[in-house]
Parts: C-alpha cells; sequence; structure tokens
C-alpha cells in the first residue's frame, strides 16, 4: 500500500468548457482526473487529451465487453492519452487480461472495479468482489476501484488485494468516510468539489486532509 495518498477529481459533467474551468482551475490541487461517459459522450473523445495535458487521466469507461471489443476500447483511450482505463471485473479473466495486454503496449495502467459503491452494488457484484480483487492481483492489474462507503468490505478488499493500489469513490456525496484512506491509496471525489460554492477551498481542504494520511519514509 503506498504511503503518499492521491486525490483523484472525477469530472462527471457534460459541458466541455465547464470540465475545462475546473479542471483548470484545480489541477495543482489534484494528482489526477478522472473522466467518465457523460464528459466523453457530450464532448469528444478528444476531451481526454485536452484534460492530460493538466495531470494524467483515469479514463473511466467500466469496460465490460467480450475480449476483442473490450481491447479496442481501452486501444482508443489510449491512443487518446489517458494514463489508465478502469474495467468491470465481473466481465471476466480472459477480458482482463485483453486489456492489460493493451495497456502494456501503451505503458499504461487497468483499474477494476470489485463492486460499485452506490447500494446497488451490494446486491451482485458484492458477492464477488473479494474474488475479483485477487483476479486483478493475480493478473497483474495495477490497481482496484473500491468503495468508501463500506469501510468493512474495503478492509476485506485490501487484505485479498495485497499492496496492488486500491482508488475508493463515494467520499462526499454519497456519504464515504475519509477514513477509507486506512485501507486505500487514494479517493476519488467529484460532485463535493465541483459543485461546491468555492471548488478551490473545497478541494484545498481535502488536499490537506489526504496529505494527513501520507507519509514519506
Amino acid at each position: 500500500m503506498s504511503f503518499v495518498k492521491e486525490l483523484v477529481l472525477a469530472l462527471d459533467l457534460e459541458d466541455r468548457r465547464s470540465a475545462l474551468k475546473i479542471a483548470e482551475n484545480l489541477s495543482d490541487l489534484v494528482d489526477r482526473f478522472k473522466v467518465n461517459y457523460p464528459l466523453i459522450i457530450s464532448s469528444g473523445i478528444r476531451i481526454i487529451s485536452e484534460i492530460s495535458e493538466l495531470k494524467p487521466v483515469i479514463a473511466d469507461l467500466k469496460i465490460a465487453d467480450v475480449p476483442h471489443i473490450a481491447a479496442k476500447i481501452a486501444e482508443i483511450a489510449f491512443r487518446n492519452d489517458a494514463q489508465a482505463v478502469i474495467i468491470h471485473g465481473f466481465a471476466g479473466s480472459d477480458m482482463m487480461k485483453a486489456v492489460l495486454s493493451v495497456a502494456k503496449r501503451y505503458g499504461c495502467e487497468v483499474y477494476v472495479v470489485t463492486e460499485l459503491s452506490s447500494e446497488g452494488g451490494k446486491e451482485f457484484m458484492g458477492r464477488f468482489s473479494i474474488e475479483i480483487a485477487k483476479m486483478a492481483k493475480d493478473n497483474g492489474c495495477n490497481g482496484l476501484i473500491a468503495p468508501a462507503t463500506r469501510l468493512d468490505k474495503l478492509k476485506e478488499i485490501r487484505e485479498a488485494a495485497g499492496d496492488i493500489k486500491i482508488l475508493c469513490p463515494g467520499i462526499g456525496a454519497q456519504g464515504g468516510s475519509l477514513d477509507a484512506l486506512k485501507f486505500a491509496d487514494g479517493i476519488i471525489v467529484g460532485r463535493s468539489i465541483y459543485l461546491a460554492e468555492n471548488p478551490r477551498e473545497v478541494a484545498r481542504e481535502l488536499r490537506s486532509r489526504v496529505q494527513a494520511y501520507s507519509f514519506r519514509p
């Protein structure tokens, strides 16, 4: 587990100008940006490249398809300067290996969702999240996306995952706790920052609190 914790800003917006403005305003306070379908579909795939000029970008495509299609999706993301992609673990090890193969060619990363941070994540995905974490570790994935909203499960996922990186969504709007950083290497925060009256103030406070969990040996 990393000693230096990350703050990742989720740009879950639809408007390109607004997303770029927020990214430019906060790039000095966050470690990476995460972009999802709303922004990519509304602005075009090149938005990844634009934002990556400020800080590295995780393309949150939650890839879950047959291996050859999953590989194509990952290829497009990496060609457009994504540093990492997110895939769904439930789609199986063959898809995981296909995406990892593409990532290795580009020198990029693959993160695997163990279960969603929303309530629905407990209905089906939560039953297999530990197995998904073990599969991601065994296949050489770079990290996991695991819920800050369920600390007991997060602890189990950390024990199963060993020392691979864990990033946690669910902080703020979904009620997740910064105590997730006891088990995780970073947090992913979106609405609590970009919808705030003063996004810089909120991001600065979160940066300070994240650093409190970090130390450099």
